[in-house]
């Protein structure tokens, strides 16, 4: 009897190819977070490449756990996982509420170790417990990861120093659009494995054109080793405060339902169906991840959605394949010189292709939200005020000024305000009491009483 595809073991030379393209097409993804955090910390060129090559091979661990698998421990589906998006912006506040950064990765790293130990205990909880996570939250929260990203991109498009002369100038404005149609004329005009990499080829198309106006610096490639190990705790052992865990923990409720939703939707592509056991096998992969990464100096992880694209479009179903990028994501990371390749890109050249990269991660939300049966009026509103409580930290950044700072570590990231909200609003809407009236479907800014004809019957939220 042969073995289902998921399972089937390709030639050498074609797993490393194709678990190659696995790796570039989330490269950019992994290495972002630490980009982002590494900076607001204030880290220099060399603690950023040591912080970045920690998260390659972090990830590459957590691929392993989800792809092979130990005991009930992995799904046991072609997953790539990394760094979470989820978890920049509470992450970030959590810095910014530091007064000594030096204490501020010891901080997150104590935070992401609790949450994954909490997870993972979660895990088999959780899978049953899907369906107050349907798609009007999924997607809701989705959204708000990728627009509370784009600001990010905005400020690298400017420079990497708010205080000198040249940030916001035309010259790092134009490199930054250059390195966006770029990466815009690679999506449109090539196909296969040159497309699904248009994002590195525009970091190194910009950074190729930015070498004649003097900002890029190779200096961190020229200093890095060619082997190195990210020592454990690198940057001082963790420190456990409460209100930076409960973020994370609500970081981790996110990422949970994330890789729910990615494990549904790739058993469907694989034709092998993610039952409950397989999710919550899933789960564990990524929670004890997350739980093992800040040993390494890694941050929470997750499954990358736009690795189950590929699967989709190449047709290639083995999770020994994307084990074989796990491989090279561990490399990578044992490698300082490959990992210190990134810090040689300049800030404006990433801030262009981070338009694309955080932007792709809202419109896949909005995607999802599609799916989630807007023209009911419930899910409209959960939508709408979600939405709006999530985006607060963003447009009035002082919203929350008169809230204790460990309130604000919650409160100032819009990604877990959003999350709850949403989460309480569908419980509300949608399960608690609920009624014939909620299956009205009407505009939420119209009284539903010009309705003529039987009433039409919603999707389900759940």
């Amino acid at each position: 009897m042969s073995a289902h595809p998921v399972d089937e073991k390709l030639p050498a030379l074609k797993m490393a190819t194709t678990g190659l393209q696995h790796v570039a097409a989330m490269y950019a993804g992994v290495v972002a977070p630490p980009l982002i955090v590494g900076a607001a910390v204030g880290l220099s060129a060399i603690e950023l490449t040591f912080l970045t090559g920690a998260c390659l091979f972090t990830a590459g661990l957590a691929t392993f756990l989800q792809t092979l698998g130990i005991w009930n421990i992995g799904a046991r589906l072609p997953f790539v996982n990394g760094v979470t998006f989820a978890g920049v912006a509470p992450m970030t506040a959590i810095v910014a509420a530091t007064d000594d950064k030096s204490d501020a990765l010891p901080i997150i790293f104590g935070a992401v170790i609790v949450a994954g130990l909490l997870g993972f205990i979660a895990a088999p909880f959780f899978s049953k417990m899907v369906r107050f996570f349907p798609p009007v939250v999924t997607g809701t929260v989705i959204t708000l990861i990728g627009v509370s990203l784009l600001p990010v991109a905005f400020g690298w498009a400017q420079g990497p120093n708010p205080a000198a002369d040249d940030f916001g100038s035309s010259t790092n404005l134009t490199l930054a659009a250059v390195t966006l149609l770029l990466v815009l004329l690679l999506r449109r005009f090539t196909r296969g494995f040159v497309k699904q990499i248009a994002v590195l080829l525009g970091l190194v198309g910009g950074t190729l054109i930015a070498i004649p106006f003097g900002v890029t610096d190779f200096g961190p490639v020229a200093e890095a080793s060619v082997i190195g190990f990210p020592s454990p705790f690198h940057f001082g052992a963790p420190q456990f405060q409460v209100a930076a865990i409960i973020s994370m923990c609500v970081v981790m409720v996110v990422s949970m339902t994330e890789s729910t939703a990615d494990m549904l939707a790739l058993g469907e592509i694989v034709d092998r169906p993610a039952d409950e056991k397989t999710i919550a096998a899933g789960l564990r992969a990524d929670t004890l991840g997350s739980a093992i990464s800040p040993f390494f100096n890694g941050f929470m992880c997750s499954a990358f959605a736009q690795n189950i694209g590929l699967v989709a479009m190449t047709k290639i179903r083995s999770r020994y394949v994307v084990a074989a990028g796990g491989g090279f994501l561990v490399l990578m990371g044992l490698c300082p010189m490959a990992a210190s390749l990134i810090a040689v890109v300049p800030r404006p050249v990433l801030g262009g292709a981070g338009v694309v990269l955080f932007g792709s991660v809202a419109a896949s939300g909005i995607q999802t939200l599609v799916r989630a049966g807007l023209e009911k009026d419930n899910n409209v509103l959960i939508v709408a005020v979600s939405l709006a409580v999530g985006i607060i930290p963003i447009s009035a950044p002082e919203f929350y000024h008169a809230f204790p700072e460990t309130a604000r570590i919650v409160l100032d990231s819009g990604i877990s305000t959003g999350c709850v909200v949403a989460v309480l609003l569908n419980l509300v809407f949608n399960h608690l009491g609920r009624n014939q009236d909620a299956e009205d479907v009407t505009h939420p800014m119209e009284s539903g009483e010009e309705l003529t004809g039987p009433p039409r019957t919603a999707p389900a939220t759940s």
